[in-house]
């Protein structure tokens, strides 16, 4: 709509849609949560949510193993 597909910060591209594919997963894992624990199945309620957990863990990990080498080279000498 504007133009904001992405932002480059120091060679990294962390897009926009990242974002909606979060969101899109909390919502999918809310909702399926919420479905398996009325239905009796908590224990498959939270193996939902723990997968939830781990695939936006794994999309997440390289921006965070970014964050942590630029603050390093920020504060090095």
């Amino acid at each position: 709509m504007f133009g904001f597909d992405s932002v480059d910060v120091r060679g990294f591209n962390m897009t926009i849609s990242l974002i909606f594919k979060i969101a899109a997963v909390g919502i999918v894992v809310a909702l399926l949560n919420q479905v398996l624990k009325h239905s009796g199945r908590d224990d498959q309620a939270y193996l939902v949510s723990l997968t939830g957990l781990i695939i936006v863990l794994s999309w997440i990990v390289p921006y965070i193993y970014q964050l942590f080498q630029d603050i390093n080279s920020l504060f090095s000498f």
